[in-house]
């Protein structure tokens, strides 16, 4: 479970490269800031923890490709990740969440990934605990049930029963212990093979599911979040009202599930799943901050101006390195990348306190996105939005094919709608596209087994009169 990532700075700009069109700045920046982590962690221990992560803030309109490029490096990176807002959180001493939570967030998404990776380990492991618990479902008591004179016709005609949802009761005829031990070993040994070649998925057992998973953490409440002490509350008061557990009627299918999931959960080591967890958050965790231009405060401080500027004090200390308590233990943020991400359209980057824009000292600034960017949006990503719209009609066997003209057509719309009014970048095409395929989306039925070919004279003729009012555009597209 070595957190580590071997791609390349190279190789992961390829990587997003996939899904991201342009931004070739913010994409290398990135992919550096990524290696680093994995070399820093290969340094000598005295040399190790000096190395700080040099933050990132990247500086775009809206429909560029920040989100983007966080989501996608969420799925490349082995690391734990956390995508917030930055208008989520408040002051302290404003109803809200606190910043500390972020790293709380942070901590429980790495706990779940590593608990993941430990039971995908020992879940070969499991496979016989959950047979057998699943036998004695359907044999309850098996061992100290006596033989019925035909046990083995009786496991035969379950068999055949399997799927016809009767119900089979099993003969309780006096015999001696050692017959019936004998008998009910040997109907097991069926019924086994019987559950192997699944021809008891659908029968139905009673299993006893838990409410509420373990006792509530009394870490959380020193931790002192509002939303892990309400959490805390409900599960204690749930523990004094009894009711932990509730027994449930489902198939074998289903109590497999449930069944292998309890095994799993008490196989684990919940302290060794923390402490892997703790010291990858620490040294490996990434946190996306996105919206962090709603933050800042332009002009004179005033109103709710003076809780945005908190919000950037409080969440200055976490940036810097500090401790944080957690359910899981104290974690240190010292060594956590942050990326912040931002439109600022009408703060600016310099509005931000100076001891937060230090501490985001690389700075990127992502393009707007060009004609030429939407023609390669639309056609080469994978699960390109023509792609998106091609698959979705061909559920209803409808084929759909776009024509060159009618990509520049669309791809050239999209530019002079975001020029002439707000520039909602990318974005832009999943409106002109919807327009443009509303009538077929609407009639899909009707053209069964058609192929209908979209070309510049039907965008134009789906769009003409929307583009020439400048105020049907500005509030249609």
């Amino acid at each position: 479970m070595e957190n580590r990532i071997d791609l390349t700075p190279k190789q992961i700009v390829e990587k997003l490269d996939q899904y991201i069109v342009g931004q070739e700045k913010a994409k290398r920046a990135v992919a550096v800031a990524l290696r680093n982590r994995v070399r820093r962690l290969k340094l000598p221990e005295n040399i190790r923890d000096e190395v700080a992560p040099k933050n990132i803030l990247m500086i775009g309109p809206t429909g560029c490709g920040k989100t983007e490029i966080a989501r996608r490096l969420a799925k490349l990176c082995n690391a734990p990740f956390l995508k917030v807002e930055a208008t989520k959180y408040t002051e302290v001493g404003y109803v809200g969440r606190d910043v500390e939570s972020m790293i709380r967030d942070l901590m429980a998404v790495g706990y779940k990934d590593v608990k993941a990776e430990m039971e995908e380990e020992l879940k070969e492991k499991s496979v016989s605990v959950v047979e057998e618990k699943l036998l004695d479902l359907l044999l309850p008591g098996s061992g100290k049930q006596k033989k019925d004179p035909d046990l083995d016709d009786v496991a035969d005609t379950l068999g055949a029963a399997a799927g016809s949802g009767d119900v089979i009761i099993l003969g309780d005829d006096s015999a001696s212990s050692e017959e019936s031990s004998q008998g009910m070993s040997s109907t097991r040994e069926k019924f086994r093979q019987m559950l192997r070649d699944g021809k008891l998925e659908d029968r139905e057992v009673e299993v006893t599911v838990s409410r509420n998973q373990g006792m509530p953490n009394m870490e959380i409440i020193a931790g002192g979040s509002i939303d892990d002490l309400q959490s805390s509350m409900q599960n204690l008061a749930g523990l004094l009202q009894g009711g932990r557990h509730k027994r449930r009627s489902v198939t074998v299918r289903e109590a497999r599930k449930i069944l292998t999931q309890e095994t799993l959960d008490s196989m684990v080591d919940t302290d060794k799943v923390a402490d892997v967890a703790r010291n990858r958050v620490e040294n490996s965790g990434i946190i996306f901050i996105d919206e962090i231009d709603k933050i800042a405060v332009h002009g004179e401080a005033q109103g709710q101006s003076v809780s945005r500027e908190g919000v950037q004090r409080d969440i200055l200390p976490i940036v810097e390195g500090s401790n944080v308590n957690t359910k899981f233990g104290v974690i240190n943020t010292t060594h956590i990348l942050f990326i912040a991400a931002g439109a600022f359209s009408v703060a600016a980057p310099s509005d931000l306190i100076p001891e937060l824009q230090g501490r985001f000292p690389l700075r990127v600034e992502l393009e707007s996105l060009s004609k030429e960017d939407f023609k390669r949006i639309l056609k080469e990503p994978k699960n390109s939005l023509i792609m998106q719209y091609t698959s979705l009609l061909s559920t209803e066997n409808v084929s759909l094919e776009f024509t060159e003209d009618a990509v520049d057509c669309m791809s050239e719309l999209a530019e002079s709608v975001n020029a002439k009014s707000e520039n909602i970048g990318a974005r832009r095409l999943h409106t002109i596209m919807e327009k443009v395929l509303d009538e077929i989306n609407f009639s899909a039925d009707e053209h069964c087994g058609e192929t209908i070919k979209i070309d510049a004279s039907y965008v134009n003729e789906r769009l003409g009169d929307i583009v020439q009012s400048q105020d049907m555009s500005r509030y249609i597209l």
